[in-house]
């Protein structure tokens, strides 16, 4: 175990779904340990009852501090932080207890990445409504990251392998997306996008934007963000020197963008840019009605501090099963040990 690679704070998520499991089994991989030094912070009984889910031996040691961890394979360091009350804790359900534990997993690991006691945060799934009920009243990960880091300009980039996606607005209503496609954000987004992949080793990443009416408006005849928002930011990121092109009709730039076009995509919404990196990522078997596979990851762009996640939710309906696949959290460690192995 090398003390030189990255101490990565691996939060729980909420403890009422899958992500204790999937740390768990992440943690009980040997090759984890060639990545990063991974430190989970959360409760450690939830995490001790975590491993009898997923059916890993490993032992438990609490730290108080990230410089206490042992950090070698069979031994799961969990920062005890965050206190699930038993009494109310119910598997598979949204709970108050467990959406406090969930968000203060979440602040501590911010608290651990600003003070550099980490190199970086990864995060395992929340679930938004058990965040609320608790009080905390945050759309998701990305905006507790920016409110507590002090960010303004955060954007979403989704990546499944080589297949990236960075977006103009996440978690509002598709009327409110529409109203955020402006010059000024559609530029940022684009350039957030080419530093992460030059952060990355792309020199000059390639970038493609769709638009955001059917068609990209086709001319004007579906809408006018495009001529008036879209194209101008596209106009003023070539004439910083980025290599773009758009804005682009989604159903067929996706298609390409799938296929290697790009190094990069910007999209105008949340789903624009989610549906097309989870039929990439995601595998889905109806015969036994099971993922076999949730590949693609989530990167927090424009922070202070390295913020990788899962690109799936809480999935209760597994809970407790020891079935969960931990391919996407394993992806999401790798991506933040390689950006924290990058200059900033």
């Amino acid at each position: 175990m090398s003390s030189n690679l990255p101490i990565l704070g691996l939060t729980m998520g909420d403890p009422a779904g899958i992500g204790p499991e999937i740390c768990a089994k992440a943690v009980a991989r040997a090759s984890t340990f060639n990545t990063c030094r991974p430190l989970v912070i959360g409760d450690a009984r939830i995490m001790a009852k975590a491993c009898e889910y997923a059916k890993v031996d490993l032992k438990i040691n609490i730290v108080s501090d990230a410089s206490e961890g042992k950090y070698r394979p069979g031994v799961l360091d969990v920062f005890d932080h965050c206190k699930v009350d038993f009494d109310e804790f119910k598997l598979g359900k949204v709970t108050k207890t467990a959406g406090n534990a969930a968000f203060e997993a979440v602040r501590a690991g911010i608290e651990g990445a600003m003070k550099k006691k980490i190199a970086g945060v990864v995060t395992a799934p929340i679930h938004k409504e058990a965040i609320v009920l608790a009080g905390h009243h945050f759309p998701g990960h990305t905006e507790i990251f920016a409110h507590y880091t002090g960010t303004k300009n955060v954007t979403m980039m989704l990546a499944a392998g080589e297949f990236r996606v960075v977006h103009v607005s996440t978690h509002v209503s598709l009327r409110e997306a529409c109203d955020r496609v402006t010059h000024e954000r559609v530029l940022k987004v684009i350039t957030l996008g080419h530093e992460v992949c030059q952060r990355l080793g792309i020199k000059n990443p390639k970038i493609g934007v769709a638009g955001l009416n059917p068609h990209a408006s086709d001319g004007g005849l579906f809408g006018d963000e495009e001529e008036k928002h879209v194209r101008p930011a596209v106009a003023e990121a070539k004439s910083k020197g980025m290599s773009v092109e758009g804005p682009l009709p989604a159903d067929t730039f996706f298609a390409k963008a799938v296929s290697g076009a790009y190094d990069i995509c910007v999209a105008m919404y949340h789903d624009q840019g989610h549906i097309p990196v989870k039929c990439k990522g995601f595998k889905f078997d109806p015969a036994t009605n099971q993922w076999t596979s949730v590949r693609g990851i989530n990167v927090s762009l424009g922070l202070p501090i390295i913020r990788t996640s899962v690109d799936h939710g809480t999935a209760f309906d597994q809970a407790g099963l020891g079935t969960a696949s931990d391919e996407s959290l394993i992806d999401a460690i790798e991506y933040a040990a390689k950006l924290a192995a990058m200059p900033a």
